[in-house]
């Protein structure tokens, strides 16, 4: 939502730098009772992925719509146990040409307006870069294949998840993150690395998709 409406809404730079990131992953290891912190902040990541890329890409996908979701213009609610619950942009965007099929063209400048600053963040309060690009990559993928329809069910095999390098020749962050497997006749798009929120109490696994053979039959 436009950031003037959102009345609870703090600026992602303030909230990052003033303490706002680790207040709110205290409360919500308290209320979910998780005592592994990387836990507790890869499973924070994971909404804080989901409420930015979904409603992103499927505006973009859609409606050839782009938002402004630069990190610097941003601003972040939370709900009471700390985690993000809406995003505030400065403006209600702008309609784009076609943006391709490939992947790229649908999360390019969000890649480098707003993706690579939260990473950064995010890998500084205890957990890897790589686990956070594969905790955005699921919610990519998922975006796609609700836009595309039947046609998304292959969205891991897009060259935004296999190729090395991106368009502008830098490393893709994304390459390897899914990958497309045949399991019991169904086709699952199976992550890299795992989420760890099989250390969190009481939180759901992921079934098929986790990288962790342990842990796909788990619920």
């Amino acid at each position: 939502m436009l950031a003037t409406d959102l009345a609870t809404g703090v600026s992602l730079t303030d909230f990052f730098s003033n303490g706002g990131f680790h207040r709110a992953i205290d409360r919500y290891a308290e209320a979910t009772g998780g005592s592994d912190r990387r836990a507790v902040v890869s499973m924070w990541s994971l909404y804080y992925f989901s409420c930015l890329i979904i409603p992103y890409l499927l505006a973009r996908r859609l409606a050839a719509h782009a938002l402004p979701v630069a990190f610097s213009e941003m601003t972040i609610a939370l709900s009471e146990n700390g985690l993000p619950c809406a995003f505030g942009v400065p403006h209600a965007g702008r309609i784009e040409d076609d943006i391709g099929s490939d992947g790229f063209e649908a999360i390019g400048p969000m890649l480098e307006a707003h993706l690579d600053h939260a990473v950064a963040r995010l890998k500084a309060c205890g957990i890897s870069a790589k686990l956070c690009w594969n905790n955005a990559a699921v919610y990519i993928d998922y975006a796609l294949r609700l836009a595309d329809g039947e046609a998304g069910a292959a969205a891991a095999d897009l060259p935004l998840f296999v190729r090395g390098c991106l368009p502008d020749g830098g490393v893709n962050p994304f390459c390897g993150c899914l990958q497309q497997v045949d399991e019991d006749g169904e086709r699952v798009a199976r992550r890299k690395i795992c989420c760890l929120r099989y250390m969190l109490p009481g939180v759901p696994g992921c079934g098929k998709r986790c990288a962790l053979p342990s842990q796909r039959n788990q619920h």
